[in-house]
């Protein structure tokens, strides 16, 4: 019986650090398509560490529903390993770590159930994602368990951040998201991580504590 190996075809950091894309191989025939979309070894090695897995989440968005810009305060923060199953969503990394030389800045990619692809992003980096079609989901692995009183959300809309959502696409946001400060309020608030407190983590998970 021949073995095939189903292997993780490209990795590439995104613009903000320590956030990555995966371009994942699918092998189909006529009866349908298998992908392996999350590999621990091959995520562990492009980043230097293990994810420590605690939770796995799940939702379904109508297009124009955009979630986010969330983020956890670090220590321990939360990485996340992200996957469009069904449908298409823009998913985009923002850089809220106070003092990170991409401070502010963001990267996109479109993660589409035709073309798999992952994102991983690091502890302290903000997280959003914009359905494009009907039906999406977005199948996530987060490092640590949800914790209202230490998760917190900047303004997807905040101009400062001039995140690229299509202009074609009606947005959707919960009361929660439209809440949420712009990027320099939550800073004068005290309400993002520090890179120092997340090179600190980082050092952390690639010495296995």
């Amino acid at each position: 019986m021949a073995v095939v190996t189903v292997r993780v075809v490209d990795i590439r950091e995104l613009a903000v650090r320590d956030a990555f894309v995966l371009d994942l191989v699918p092998h189909g025939d006529a009866r349908g398509r298998f992908t392996e979309w999350y590999r621990a070894d091959v995520l562990a090695a492009a980043v230097g560490h293990a994810l420590p897995l605690a939770q796995a989440n799940h939702s379904t968005s109508a297009r124009g529903v955009l979630r986010g810009v969330h983020f956890a305060l670090v220590p321990p923060g939360q990485a996340k390993y992200v996957y469009c199953p069904a449908g298409r969503v823009l998913d985009v990394v923002v850089d809220v770590r106070v003092g990170s030389p991409t401070f502010g800045g963001h990267d996109t990619v479109v993660l589409d159930s035709d073309r798999p692809r992952a994102v991983y992003l690091a502890e302290g980096l903000g997280h959003a994602f914009l359905a494009l079609a009907d039906a999406s989901s977005v199948t996530y692995l987060v490092s640590a368990g949800y914790d209202p009183t230490r998760e917190f959300g900047v303004d997807p809309l905040d101009s400062d951040l001039d995140l690229p959502w299509p202009a074609d696409v009606a947005v959707e946001l919960s009361a929660k998201d439209r809440a949420a400060p712009p990027l320099a309020r939550a800073r004068e608030q005290g309400l993002l991580p520090t890179m120092a407190q997340c090179a600190a983590r980082y050092a952390e998970l690639r010495a296995g504590r």
